[in-house]
């Protein structure tokens, strides 16, 4: 993963690069991890104009070095980036 201010390239399932735009990213004392939440560039929105979000732990890379996307592994990683994901949405409409 390369890290410039807003976009990330991510490789997908297919082997194939993709630039997303970050949305946000932040902290967990609790699981000791840093998080990305994240979307493809020039995403389509559905029938509902929502965008498909994808969130990552990460581990940020040594100075000068990228970081290190890791895929997220338990519900309760799940629901902390959940709440924070609507957090930052209720934010944004205000």
């Amino acid at each position: 993963m390369t890290h410039d201010e807003k976009q990330i390239t991510i490789i997908d399932e297919n082997g194939n690069e993709q630039l997303c735009e970050v949305l946000f990213t932040f902290d967990s004392d609790a699981f000791e991890k840093s998080y990305v939440l994240y979307f493809p560039v020039g995403a389509e929105e559905d029938e509902n104009e929502e965008i498909e979000i994808h969130a990552s732990s990460f581990i940020p890379g040594e100075e000068g070095q990228d970081g290190e996307l890791m895929p997220i592994e338990s519900d309760e990683e799940w629901d902390l980036i959940e709440e924070m994901l609507n957090t930052f949405l209720d934010e944004e409409e205000e």
